[in-house]
């Protein structure tokens, strides 16, 4: 199964994951991305995709566990 991964250092608190994902990711305390559902069905592969592309500073990526 593949896994949403964030870079906190790269993250700036955007938010435009949110947009595309608001179950997925929410923000943290300092206002930075918190990925509170890691674990991508694949059902979900096109819409955390597209969440991973419109970060504007490419914070977020998936892997395969």
């Amino acid at each position: 199964m593949a896994v949403m991964k964030a870079d906190m250092e790269l993250c700036k608190g955007y938010a435009s994951c949110m947009v595309v994902a608001d179950d997925v990711f929410d923000l943290d305390d300092e206002g930075l991305v918190a990925v509170v559902r890691k674990e991508i069905p694949e059902s979900d592969m096109a819409r955390m995709q597209e969440a991973v592309l419109v970060c504007p500073v490419a914070a977020l990526k998936i892997e395969e566990s």
